[in-house]
């Protein structure tokens, strides 16, 4: 909650603008579990970015792992979330990068959700592809310069281990081929931001 000029309570806003109210049926692990801070991260980001959206969006979740924002989303009323990851339980399972073999269309989706997955590869041009040209794109990553107080973060249990090497850290102000329509840095170490193509 923030307060406006009036002194009243105003409720936070979602990533298109719209207010928000926090899901109230999502249970956050106690901060002695494991990865608590990561969960905690993953409600907020749920309910920040996907509240704006409607609900009949074509979205793309890209590293999508266990299908935890489908599982979210559908709960929600939306229907049209597909996942893709190098594993299963993915809806697609492929790289990204080869979209047109995995049967991708190009300029499919309203939007691309890729939480803590652009820098794990050059994603950008293949995002860009997919991405209709007024759609957005709703990434989450380390901030660059920070990346060492993730892997401290890690280690203490505090958020989830890395999948795989940071190889591509990137500030999403840079990010090939996006404009950013909105950029937040969250807990000194992660980025979240709103990009369009350009």
């Amino acid at each position: 909650m923030t307060n406006t000029a009036s002194g009243r309570t105003a409720p936070p806003s979602s990533a298109a603008g719209i207010p928000v109210q926090p899901t109230a049926d999502v249970q956050v692990p106690p901060a002695g579990s494991s990865a608590w801070l990561s969960n905690y991260a993953r409600n907020r980001k749920l309910d920040y970015f996907l509240s704006g959206i409607p609900r009949d969006a074509d979205i793309l979740d890209v590293g999508c792992a266990d299908g935890w924002v489908r599982r979210w989303a559908q709960a929600r009323g939306w229907s049209g979330l597909v996942g893709i990851d190098l594993r299963s339980p993915a809806d697609i399972v492929g790289d990204v990068n080869c979209w047109r073999e995995l049967g991708l269309t190009e300029h499919s989706f309203d939007v691309i959700v890729a939480f803590e997955v652009v820098e794990h590869g050059d994603l950008a041009a293949a995002l860009h592809a997919l991405l209709k040209p007024a759609g957005v794109l709703v990434a989450t990553t380390p901030v660059p310069r920070m990346d060492w107080a993730c892997k401290l973060m890690e280690s203490a249990g505090m958020l989830q281990r890395r999948t795989g090497e940071h190889t591509h850290l990137v500030d999403l102000r840079d990010y090939p081929g996006f404009h950013v329509r909105e950029r937040k840095v969250k807990g000194l170490v992660s980025q979240w931001g709103v990009l369009t193509p350009t």
